[in-house]
Protein backbone atom coordinates (compact mmCIF):
# COMPACT_ATOMS: atom_id res chain seq x y z
CA UNK A 1 0.00 0.00 0.00
CA UNK A 2 1.49 3.34 -1.07
CA UNK A 3 2.02 6.18 1.45
CA UNK A 4 -0.57 8.27 -0.40
CA UNK A 5 -3.19 5.53 -0.10
CA UNK A 6 -2.38 5.03 3.58
CA UNK A 7 -2.70 8.78 4.17
CA UNK A 8 -6.07 8.88 2.40
CA UNK A 9 -7.31 5.98 4.52
CA UNK A 10 -6.12 7.72 7.69
CA UNK A 11 -7.85 10.98 6.70
CA UNK A 12 -11.00 9.08 5.78
CA UNK A 13 -10.96 7.29 9.13
CA UNK A 14 -10.55 10.61 10.95
CA UNK A 15 -13.53 12.09 9.08
CA UNK A 16 -15.66 9.03 9.88
CA UNK A 17 -14.66 9.01 13.57
CA UNK A 18 -15.41 12.72 13.93
CA UNK A 19 -18.70 12.34 12.05
CA UNK A 20 -19.83 9.42 14.19
CA UNK A 21 -18.97 11.35 17.36
CA UNK A 22 -21.06 14.29 16.08
CA UNK A 23 -23.97 11.94 15.35
CA UNK A 24 -23.59 10.23 18.73
CA UNK A 25 -23.72 13.54 20.61
CA UNK A 26 -27.01 14.43 18.92
CA UNK A 27 -28.71 11.03 18.95
CA UNK A 28 -27.32 9.38 22.06
CA UNK A 29 -26.11 6.38 20.02
CA UNK A 30 -22.71 5.06 21.18
CA UNK A 31 -19.86 5.47 18.70
CA UNK A 32 -18.49 2.08 19.76
CA UNK A 33 -21.59 0.43 18.29
CA UNK A 34 -21.81 2.55 15.11
CA UNK A 35 -18.16 2.42 14.01
CA UNK A 36 -17.90 -1.39 13.61
CA UNK A 37 -21.00 -1.36 11.39
CA UNK A 38 -19.43 1.35 9.22
CA UNK A 39 -16.22 -0.69 9.13
CA UNK A 40 -18.14 -3.75 7.89
CA UNK A 41 -19.86 -1.72 5.18
CA UNK A 42 -16.50 -0.34 4.02
CA UNK A 43 -14.90 -3.80 4.10
CA UNK A 44 -17.55 -5.12 1.71
CA UNK A 45 -16.88 -2.35 -0.83
CA UNK A 46 -14.14 -2.62 -3.46
CA UNK A 47 -10.92 -0.83 -2.64
CA UNK A 48 -7.98 -0.96 -0.20
CA UNK A 49 -8.57 -2.30 3.27
CA UNK A 50 -6.56 -2.39 6.50
CA UNK A 51 -5.96 -5.76 8.10
CA UNK A 52 -5.56 -6.10 11.86
CA UNK A 53 -2.00 -6.71 12.99
CA UNK A 54 -2.45 -8.09 16.52
CA UNK A 55 1.12 -7.28 17.58
CA UNK A 56 0.68 -3.61 16.62
CA UNK A 57 -2.59 -3.48 18.57
CA UNK A 58 -1.10 -5.13 21.65
CA UNK A 59 2.08 -3.03 21.57
CA UNK A 60 1.05 0.40 20.28
CA UNK A 61 -2.72 0.72 20.91
CA UNK A 62 -3.55 -1.29 24.03
CA UNK A 63 -0.96 0.29 26.42
CA UNK A 64 -2.00 3.94 25.92
CA UNK A 65 -5.71 3.10 26.09
CA UNK A 66 -5.29 1.12 29.31
CA UNK A 67 -3.01 3.75 30.82
CA UNK A 68 -5.41 6.58 30.04
CA UNK A 69 -8.29 4.61 31.58
CA UNK A 70 -6.17 3.90 34.66
CA UNK A 71 -5.29 7.59 35.05
CA UNK A 72 -9.01 8.43 35.11
CA UNK A 73 -9.85 5.64 37.56
CA UNK A 74 -9.82 5.79 41.34
CA UNK A 75 -7.34 3.56 43.13
CA UNK A 76 -9.27 4.00 46.38
CA UNK A 77 -12.66 3.24 44.78
CA UNK A 78 -11.32 0.11 43.05
CA UNK A 79 -9.80 -1.05 46.34
CA UNK A 80 -13.16 -0.52 48.05
CA UNK A 81 -14.84 -2.76 45.44
CA UNK A 82 -11.91 -5.14 45.02
CA UNK A 83 -13.90 -8.30 45.77
CA UNK A 84 -16.34 -7.68 42.92
CA UNK A 85 -13.63 -6.40 40.56
CA UNK A 86 -11.39 -9.45 41.11
CA UNK A 87 -14.35 -11.77 40.76
CA UNK A 88 -15.22 -10.30 37.35
CA UNK A 89 -11.74 -9.60 35.99
CA UNK A 90 -10.02 -12.83 37.09
CA UNK A 91 -12.38 -15.58 38.19
CA UNK A 92 -15.12 -14.89 35.62
CA UNK A 93 -12.51 -14.72 32.83
CA UNK A 94 -11.17 -18.13 33.87
CA UNK A 95 -14.69 -19.56 34.12
CA UNK A 96 -15.69 -18.18 30.69
CA UNK A 97 -12.58 -19.56 29.00
CA UNK A 98 -12.94 -23.02 30.58
CA UNK A 99 -16.68 -23.29 29.95
CA UNK A 100 -16.36 -22.32 26.28
CA UNK A 101 -13.44 -24.71 25.98
CA UNK A 102 -15.53 -27.54 27.43
CA UNK A 103 -18.41 -26.63 25.11
CA UNK A 104 -16.15 -26.80 22.06
CA UNK A 105 -14.67 -30.13 23.15
CA UNK A 106 -18.12 -31.65 23.77
CA UNK A 107 -20.28 -30.22 21.00
CA UNK A 108 -18.09 -28.95 18.13
CA UNK A 109 -16.98 -31.76 15.86
CA UNK A 110 -13.21 -32.21 15.89
CA UNK A 111 -12.50 -29.32 18.27
CA UNK A 112 -10.05 -29.72 21.14
CA UNK A 113 -10.28 -28.40 24.70
CA UNK A 114 -7.20 -26.23 24.20
CA UNK A 115 -8.61 -24.62 21.03
CA UNK A 116 -11.90 -23.96 22.80
CA UNK A 117 -10.15 -22.42 25.79
CA UNK A 118 -8.19 -20.21 23.39
CA UNK A 119 -11.34 -18.70 21.87
CA UNK A 120 -12.90 -18.57 25.34
CA UNK A 121 -9.96 -16.56 26.65
CA UNK A 122 -10.17 -14.22 23.66
CA UNK A 123 -13.87 -13.40 24.18
CA UNK A 124 -13.79 -13.45 27.99
CA UNK A 125 -12.54 -9.88 28.72
CA UNK A 126 -15.15 -7.14 28.22
CA UNK A 127 -14.00 -3.87 26.68
CA UNK A 128 -15.72 -1.24 28.85
CA UNK A 129 -15.44 1.69 26.43
CA UNK A 130 -18.98 1.46 25.07
CA UNK A 131 -20.57 0.70 28.45
CA UNK A 132 -18.72 3.54 30.19
CA UNK A 133 -19.53 6.06 27.46
CA UNK A 134 -23.22 5.25 27.72
CA UNK A 135 -23.16 4.87 31.50
CA UNK A 136 -21.67 8.31 32.09
CA UNK A 137 -24.12 9.89 29.67
CA UNK A 138 -27.19 8.41 31.39
CA UNK A 139 -25.83 9.06 34.89
CA UNK A 140 -24.92 5.54 36.02
CA UNK A 141 -24.04 5.55 39.75
CA UNK A 142 -20.32 6.07 40.49
CA UNK A 143 -19.94 2.65 42.13
CA UNK A 144 -21.04 0.82 38.97
CA UNK A 145 -18.75 3.03 36.88
CA UNK A 146 -15.87 2.05 39.18
CA UNK A 147 -16.66 -1.68 38.90
CA UNK A 148 -16.87 -1.53 35.08
CA UNK A 149 -13.62 0.47 34.95
CA UNK A 150 -11.79 -1.84 37.33
CA UNK A 151 -12.91 -4.95 35.51
CA UNK A 152 -11.86 -3.54 32.15
CA UNK A 153 -8.44 -2.58 33.49
CA UNK A 154 -7.55 -5.96 34.98
CA UNK A 155 -9.28 -8.58 32.83
CA UNK A 156 -7.01 -8.26 29.78
CA UNK A 157 -4.01 -9.56 31.71
CA UNK A 158 -5.99 -12.62 32.83
CA UNK A 159 -7.33 -13.35 29.36
CA UNK A 160 -4.02 -12.94 27.53
CA UNK A 161 -2.26 -15.23 30.03
CA UNK A 162 -4.91 -17.95 29.66
CA UNK A 163 -4.78 -17.56 25.88
CA UNK A 164 -1.01 -18.01 25.80
CA UNK A 165 -1.28 -21.18 27.91
CA UNK A 166 -4.07 -22.56 25.72
CA UNK A 167 -2.20 -21.82 22.49
CA UNK A 168 0.94 -23.45 23.88
CA UNK A 169 -1.11 -26.52 24.78
CA UNK A 170 -2.75 -26.69 21.35
CA UNK A 171 0.61 -26.29 19.63
CA UNK A 172 2.60 -28.56 21.84
CA UNK A 173 0.13 -30.94 23.34
CA UNK A 174 -1.30 -30.69 26.87
CA UNK A 175 -3.56 -28.16 28.62
CA UNK A 176 -3.47 -27.98 32.42
CA UNK A 177 -5.83 -25.84 34.49
CA UNK A 178 -3.42 -25.75 37.51
CA UNK A 179 -0.60 -24.89 35.11
CA UNK A 180 -2.62 -22.02 33.65
CA UNK A 181 -3.41 -20.76 37.15
CA UNK A 182 0.23 -20.92 38.21
CA UNK A 183 1.40 -19.04 35.13
CA UNK A 184 -1.26 -16.42 35.68
CA UNK A 185 -0.20 -15.84 39.30
CA UNK A 186 3.44 -15.52 38.24
CA UNK A 187 2.59 -13.13 35.40
CA UNK A 188 0.26 -11.08 37.63
CA UNK A 189 2.75 -10.77 40.50
CA UNK A 190 5.55 -9.82 38.14
CA UNK A 191 3.39 -7.36 36.20
CA UNK A 192 2.26 -5.70 39.43
CA UNK A 193 5.87 -5.35 40.60
CA UNK A 194 6.95 -3.83 37.27
CA UNK A 195 4.03 -1.38 37.37
CA UNK A 196 4.94 -0.25 40.88
CA UNK A 197 8.60 0.27 39.89
CA UNK A 198 7.65 2.28 36.79
CA UNK A 199 5.19 4.42 38.78
CA UNK A 200 7.81 5.28 41.38
CA UNK A 201 10.31 6.04 38.62
CA UNK A 202 7.78 8.55 37.25
CA UNK A 203 7.48 10.01 40.74
CA UNK A 204 11.26 10.55 40.82
CA UNK A 205 11.30 12.13 37.35
CA UNK A 206 8.43 14.55 37.96
CA UNK A 207 10.41 17.13 40.01
CA UNK A 208 12.87 17.33 37.12
CA UNK A 209 10.20 17.50 34.38
CA UNK A 210 8.27 20.50 35.75
CA UNK A 211 7.81 21.99 32.29
CA UNK A 212 4.37 21.04 30.93
CA UNK A 213 5.79 19.73 27.65
CA UNK A 214 8.37 17.56 29.43
CA UNK A 215 5.71 16.25 31.81
CA UNK A 216 3.53 15.43 28.81
CA UNK A 217 6.39 13.54 27.14
CA UNK A 218 6.96 11.51 30.31
CA UNK A 219 3.24 10.73 30.54
CA UNK A 220 3.05 9.54 26.92
CA UNK A 221 6.14 7.36 27.31
CA UNK A 222 5.11 5.74 30.61
CA UNK A 223 2.63 3.11 29.29
CA UNK A 224 5.07 1.91 26.64
CA UNK A 225 7.93 1.69 29.15
CA UNK A 226 5.75 -0.31 31.54
CA UNK A 227 4.49 -2.64 28.81
CA UNK A 228 7.91 -3.29 27.26
CA UNK A 229 9.50 -3.84 30.68
CA UNK A 230 6.82 -6.36 31.60
CA UNK A 231 7.09 -8.24 28.33
CA UNK A 232 10.91 -8.25 28.50
CA UNK A 233 10.70 -9.91 31.93
CA UNK A 234 8.07 -12.40 30.65
CA UNK A 235 5.39 -11.13 33.02
CA UNK A 236 2.15 -9.29 32.29
CA UNK A 237 2.99 -6.07 30.47
CA UNK A 238 -0.73 -5.23 30.42
CA UNK A 239 -0.98 -5.42 34.22
CA UNK A 240 2.22 -3.39 34.53
CA UNK A 241 0.60 -0.59 32.50
CA UNK A 242 -2.58 -0.67 34.59
CA UNK A 243 -0.79 -0.65 37.97
CA UNK A 244 1.52 2.16 36.85
CA UNK A 245 -1.47 4.18 35.63
CA UNK A 246 -3.43 3.72 38.84
CA UNK A 247 -0.51 4.81 41.04
CA UNK A 248 0.51 7.73 38.81
CA UNK A 249 -3.11 8.89 38.58
CA UNK A 250 -3.43 8.71 42.37
CA UNK A 251 -0.21 10.75 42.79
CA UNK A 252 -0.89 13.35 40.07
CA UNK A 253 -3.04 15.76 42.15
CA UNK A 254 -0.20 15.96 44.70
CA UNK A 255 2.93 15.91 42.55
CA UNK A 256 1.95 17.37 39.16
CA UNK A 257 1.79 21.05 38.31
CA UNK A 258 -1.41 22.77 37.23
CA UNK A 259 -0.10 23.46 33.71
CA UNK A 260 1.07 19.88 33.21
CA UNK A 261 -2.25 18.46 34.45
CA UNK A 262 -4.25 20.66 32.07
CA UNK A 263 -2.10 19.83 29.07
CA UNK A 264 -1.72 16.11 29.83
CA UNK A 265 -5.44 15.71 30.36
CA UNK A 266 -6.19 17.35 26.99
CA UNK A 267 -3.62 15.19 25.18
CA UNK A 268 -4.94 11.94 26.65
CA UNK A 269 -8.52 12.86 25.75
CA UNK A 270 -7.43 13.33 22.14
CA UNK A 271 -5.42 10.09 22.16
CA UNK A 272 -8.48 8.22 23.47
CA UNK A 273 -10.70 9.80 20.85
CA UNK A 274 -8.43 8.76 17.97
CA UNK A 275 -7.38 5.30 19.16
CA UNK A 276 -10.82 4.19 20.32
CA UNK A 277 -12.40 5.32 17.07
CA UNK A 278 -9.68 3.62 15.03
CA UNK A 279 -9.93 0.28 16.80
CA UNK A 280 -13.70 0.12 16.46
CA UNK A 281 -13.41 0.87 12.74
CA UNK A 282 -10.74 -1.84 12.48
CA UNK A 283 -13.09 -4.39 14.07
CA UNK A 284 -15.59 -4.05 11.23
CA UNK A 285 -12.90 -4.17 8.55
CA UNK A 286 -11.73 -7.64 9.62
CA UNK A 287 -14.87 -9.32 8.23
CA UNK A 288 -13.30 -10.45 4.91
CA UNK A 289 -10.30 -12.02 6.68
CA UNK A 290 -12.58 -13.74 9.17
CA UNK A 291 -14.91 -15.14 6.48
CA UNK A 292 -12.11 -16.31 4.22
CA UNK A 293 -11.47 -19.67 5.87
CA UNK A 294 -15.01 -20.71 6.81
CA UNK A 295 -15.81 -22.70 3.68
CA UNK A 296 -14.14 -25.82 5.04
CA UNK A 297 -16.69 -26.15 7.85
CA UNK A 298 -20.21 -27.52 7.72
CA UNK A 299 -23.05 -25.17 8.53
CA UNK A 300 -23.99 -26.99 11.74
CA UNK A 301 -20.41 -26.93 12.99
CA UNK A 302 -20.35 -23.16 12.57
CA UNK A 303 -23.80 -22.71 14.14
CA UNK A 304 -22.94 -24.84 17.18
CA UNK A 305 -19.59 -23.09 17.67
CA UNK A 306 -21.29 -19.68 17.53
CA UNK A 307 -24.03 -20.83 19.91
CA UNK A 308 -21.47 -22.04 22.45
CA UNK A 309 -19.36 -18.87 22.21
CA UNK A 310 -22.20 -16.33 22.26
CA UNK A 311 -24.35 -18.31 24.70
CA UNK A 312 -21.65 -18.72 27.34
CA UNK A 313 -20.50 -15.11 26.92
CA UNK A 314 -23.98 -13.66 27.40
CA UNK A 315 -25.44 -16.08 29.97
CA UNK A 316 -22.52 -16.82 32.28
CA UNK A 317 -22.06 -13.19 33.32
CA UNK A 318 -25.54 -12.68 34.92
CA UNK A 319 -25.38 -16.18 36.44
CA UNK A 320 -21.96 -15.40 37.92
CA UNK A 321 -23.07 -12.05 39.34
CA UNK A 322 -26.20 -13.60 40.84
CA UNK A 323 -24.33 -16.53 42.43
CA UNK A 324 -21.56 -14.35 43.86
CA UNK A 325 -24.15 -11.99 45.34
CA UNK A 326 -25.96 -14.98 46.90
CA UNK A 327 -22.65 -16.13 48.42
CA UNK A 328 -22.03 -12.59 49.67
CA UNK A 329 -25.38 -12.61 51.48
CA UNK A 330 -24.80 -16.12 52.80
CA UNK A 331 -21.39 -15.24 54.22
CA UNK A 332 -22.65 -11.87 55.48
CA UNK A 333 -19.64 -9.96 54.27
CA UNK A 334 -19.08 -6.46 55.63
CA UNK A 335 -18.54 -4.87 52.20
CA UNK A 336 -21.59 -3.67 50.31
CA UNK A 337 -23.16 -6.17 47.92
CA UNK A 338 -25.02 -5.58 44.68
CA UNK A 339 -28.73 -4.89 44.33
CA UNK A 340 -30.77 -6.71 41.70
CA UNK A 341 -30.92 -3.65 39.46
CA UNK A 342 -27.15 -3.27 39.70
CA UNK A 343 -26.67 -6.94 38.78
CA UNK A 344 -28.92 -6.45 35.74
CA UNK A 345 -26.95 -3.39 34.59
CA UNK A 346 -23.55 -5.05 35.09
CA UNK A 347 -24.78 -8.17 33.29
CA UNK A 348 -25.44 -6.11 30.17
CA UNK A 349 -22.20 -4.09 30.45
CA UNK A 350 -20.03 -6.87 28.98
CA UNK A 351 -19.33 -5.49 25.52
CA UNK A 352 -16.30 -7.07 23.84
CA UNK A 353 -13.92 -5.12 21.64
CA UNK A 354 -10.64 -4.96 19.80
CA UNK A 355 -8.69 -6.79 22.53
CA UNK A 356 -10.69 -9.93 21.80
CA UNK A 357 -9.94 -9.74 18.08
CA UNK A 358 -6.29 -8.81 18.59
CA UNK A 359 -5.89 -11.71 21.01
CA UNK A 360 -7.44 -14.34 18.75
CA UNK A 361 -5.44 -13.10 15.74
CA UNK A 362 -2.24 -13.91 17.68
CA UNK A 363 -3.07 -17.62 17.39
CA UNK A 364 -0.36 -19.05 15.09
CA UNK A 365 -1.13 -20.51 11.69
CA UNK A 366 0.65 -23.81 12.41
CA UNK A 367 1.64 -26.03 15.33
CA UNK A 368 5.18 -27.09 16.22
CA UNK A 369 4.71 -30.10 13.96
CA UNK A 370 4.00 -27.84 10.98
CA UNK A 371 0.32 -28.76 10.87
CA UNK A 372 -2.43 -26.09 10.66
CA UNK A 373 -3.53 -24.79 14.05
CA UNK A 374 -6.77 -26.67 14.87
CA UNK A 375 -9.89 -24.76 13.80
CA UNK A 376 -8.13 -21.39 13.69
CA UNK A 377 -10.54 -19.92 11.11
CA UNK A 378 -13.53 -21.08 13.13
CA UNK A 379 -12.09 -19.51 16.27
CA UNK A 380 -11.61 -16.20 14.44
CA UNK A 381 -15.19 -16.20 13.20
CA UNK A 382 -16.67 -17.04 16.62
CA UNK A 383 -14.70 -14.23 18.23
CA UNK A 384 -15.82 -11.78 15.56
CA UNK A 385 -19.47 -12.72 16.06
CA UNK A 386 -19.21 -12.35 19.85
CA UNK A 387 -17.59 -8.92 19.47
CA UNK A 388 -20.21 -7.77 16.97
CA UNK A 389 -23.18 -9.11 18.94
CA UNK A 390 -22.05 -7.51 22.19
CA UNK A 391 -20.82 -4.22 20.72
CA UNK A 392 -23.88 -3.56 18.58
CA UNK A 393 -26.52 -5.46 20.54
CA UNK A 394 -25.53 -4.51 24.08
CA UNK A 395 -24.02 -1.17 23.07
CA UNK A 396 -27.26 0.10 21.53
CA UNK A 397 -29.55 -1.27 24.26
CA UNK A 398 -27.50 -0.47 27.38
CA UNK A 399 -28.81 3.09 27.77
CA UNK A 400 -32.52 2.09 27.51
CA UNK A 401 -31.87 -0.73 30.00
CA UNK A 402 -30.24 1.61 32.53
CA UNK A 403 -33.14 4.06 32.19
CA UNK A 404 -35.71 1.27 32.55
CA UNK A 405 -33.97 0.03 35.70
CA UNK A 406 -34.08 3.52 37.16
CA UNK A 407 -30.37 3.43 37.95
CA UNK A 408 -29.16 6.98 38.23
CA UNK A 409 -26.57 8.72 40.34
CA UNK A 410 -27.99 11.05 42.98
CA UNK A 411 -26.90 14.36 41.50
CA UNK A 412 -27.81 16.31 44.63
CA UNK A 413 -25.66 14.12 46.90
CA UNK A 414 -22.70 14.40 44.52
CA UNK A 415 -23.10 18.17 44.23
CA UNK A 416 -23.35 18.43 48.03
CA UNK A 417 -20.10 16.52 48.41
CA UNK A 418 -18.33 18.76 45.89
CA UNK A 419 -19.60 22.00 47.43
CA UNK A 420 -18.69 20.88 50.95
CA UNK A 421 -15.17 20.18 49.65
CA UNK A 422 -15.06 23.59 47.96
CA UNK A 423 -16.08 25.32 51.19
CA UNK A 424 -13.49 23.37 53.18
CA UNK A 425 -10.76 24.30 50.67
CA UNK A 426 -11.64 28.01 50.87
CA UNK A 427 -11.58 27.86 54.68
CA UNK A 428 -8.11 26.26 54.46
CA UNK A 429 -6.96 29.11 52.20
CA UNK A 430 -8.37 31.73 54.59
CA UNK A 431 -6.59 30.05 57.51
CA UNK A 432 -3.34 30.14 55.55
CA UNK A 433 -3.87 33.86 54.85
CA UNK A 434 -4.36 34.48 58.59
CA UNK A 435 -1.00 32.81 59.25
CA UNK A 436 0.66 34.86 56.51
CA UNK A 437 -0.88 38.05 57.90
CA UNK A 438 0.93 37.44 61.19
CA UNK A 439 4.22 36.25 59.70
CA UNK A 440 4.49 38.75 56.83
CA UNK A 441 2.74 42.01 57.80
CA UNK A 442 4.36 43.84 54.90
CA UNK A 443 2.16 41.86 52.51
CA UNK A 444 -1.04 42.87 54.29
CA UNK A 445 -2.63 44.75 51.30
CA UNK A 446 -2.19 41.77 48.94
CA UNK A 447 -3.41 39.37 51.63
CA UNK A 448 -6.49 41.47 52.32
CA UNK A 449 -7.37 41.72 48.61
CA UNK A 450 -7.16 37.96 48.22
CA UNK A 451 -9.12 37.43 51.43
CA UNK A 452 -11.95 39.58 50.04
CA UNK A 453 -12.12 37.51 46.84
CA UNK A 454 -12.06 34.24 48.78
CA UNK A 455 -14.81 35.41 51.13
CA UNK A 456 -16.98 36.32 48.12
CA UNK A 457 -16.35 32.87 46.66
CA UNK A 458 -17.20 31.32 50.04
CA UNK A 459 -20.54 33.16 50.11
CA UNK A 460 -21.38 31.76 46.64
CA UNK A 461 -20.51 28.24 47.71
CA UNK A 462 -22.53 28.53 50.92
CA UNK A 463 -25.54 29.84 48.97
CA UNK A 464 -25.25 26.91 46.59
CA UNK A 465 -24.97 24.52 49.55
CA UNK A 466 -28.15 25.93 51.09
CA UNK A 467 -29.99 25.34 47.81
CA UNK A 468 -28.74 21.75 47.62
CA UNK A 469 -29.63 20.97 51.22
CA UNK A 470 -33.18 22.23 50.67
CA UNK A 471 -33.64 20.23 47.45
CA UNK A 472 -36.67 17.93 47.57
CA UNK A 473 -35.65 15.57 44.76
CA UNK A 474 -32.55 13.95 43.24
CA UNK A 475 -32.47 16.57 40.46
CA UNK A 476 -30.09 19.50 40.84
CA UNK A 477 -31.96 22.66 41.84
CA UNK A 478 -31.70 25.57 39.42
CA UNK A 479 -30.56 28.91 40.77
CA UNK A 480 -31.54 31.80 38.52
CA UNK A 481 -28.93 34.03 40.14
CA UNK A 482 -26.19 31.41 39.59
CA UNK A 483 -27.15 30.83 35.95
CA UNK A 484 -27.29 34.58 35.35
CA UNK A 485 -23.80 34.95 36.85
CA UNK A 486 -22.44 32.24 34.53
CA UNK A 487 -24.08 33.86 31.49
CA UNK A 488 -22.73 37.30 32.38
CA UNK A 489 -19.18 35.95 32.94
CA UNK A 490 -19.26 34.28 29.51
CA UNK A 491 -20.46 37.48 27.86
CA UNK A 492 -17.66 39.42 29.61
CA UNK A 493 -15.03 36.94 28.40
CA UNK A 494 -16.45 37.15 24.88
CA UNK A 495 -16.21 40.96 24.97
CA UNK A 496 -12.58 40.72 26.12
CA UNK A 497 -11.75 38.38 23.25
CA UNK A 498 -13.38 40.69 20.71
CA UNK A 499 -11.39 43.66 22.00
CA UNK A 500 -8.10 41.73 21.85
CA UNK A 501 -8.84 40.70 18.26
CA UNK A 502 -9.77 44.27 17.35
CA UNK A 503 -6.44 45.52 18.71
CA UNK A 504 -4.52 42.76 16.90
CA UNK A 505 -6.23 43.56 13.59
CA UNK A 506 -5.48 47.25 14.10
CA UNK A 507 -1.79 46.47 14.57
CA UNK A 508 -1.75 47.48 18.23
CA UNK A 509 -1.19 43.96 19.59
CA UNK A 510 1.29 41.38 18.24
CA UNK A 511 0.00 37.86 17.58
CA UNK A 512 2.29 36.41 20.23
CA UNK A 513 0.79 38.70 22.87
CA UNK A 514 -2.71 37.93 21.60
CA UNK A 515 -2.17 34.17 22.02
CA UNK A 516 -0.86 34.67 25.55
CA UNK A 517 -3.78 36.85 26.61
CA UNK A 518 -6.28 34.59 24.87
CA UNK A 519 -4.83 31.61 26.73
CA UNK A 520 -5.58 33.41 30.01
CA UNK A 521 -9.19 33.90 28.94
CA UNK A 522 -9.41 30.27 27.79
CA UNK A 523 -8.36 29.05 31.25
CA UNK A 524 -10.87 31.38 32.87
CA UNK A 525 -13.65 30.11 30.61
CA UNK A 526 -12.66 26.45 31.03
CA UNK A 527 -13.47 26.44 34.73
CA UNK A 528 -17.02 27.66 34.12
CA UNK A 529 -19.43 24.71 34.37
CA UNK A 530 -21.89 23.93 31.59
CA UNK A 531 -24.58 23.70 34.24
CA UNK A 532 -24.85 24.32 38.01
CA UNK A 533 -23.01 21.63 39.96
Amino acid sequence: MSPETLLLLALGALVVIAGVRWIGERTGLPAAALLPVIGIIYALLPGPNISLDPHIVLTFILPPLLYSAALDSSLLAIRANLRIVIGLSVLLVFATALLIGAGFALFVTGATLAAGVAVGAAVAPPDPVAALAVGRKVGLPPRLITIIQGEGLLNDATALTVLNVAVAAAVGGHFSVPGAGGLFLLAAAGGTAVGVVVAYAVRLVRPIAKDALLANAVSLATPFVAYLAGEALHVSGVLAVVVAGLIVGHDTPRSGTGASRLQTSAVWRFVDFLLEGLVFLLIGQQLPAVLRGLRQYGIWTVVIAIAVSVGVTLLLRPVWLTLTQAMHLLLRREDEGLARREIAALSWAGTRGVISLAAVFTIPLTTDAGEPFPDRDLLLFCTFVVVLVTLVGQGLTFAPLVRALGLRANEVDEALMRNEARIASVHAALDRLDDLDQDEPADAPAIEALRTRLQERLRRYEHRLDLLQSAESDELPVSERYEAALRIRRLAIEAQREELLRRRDAGALPDEALRRLERELDHEERVLPDRPR
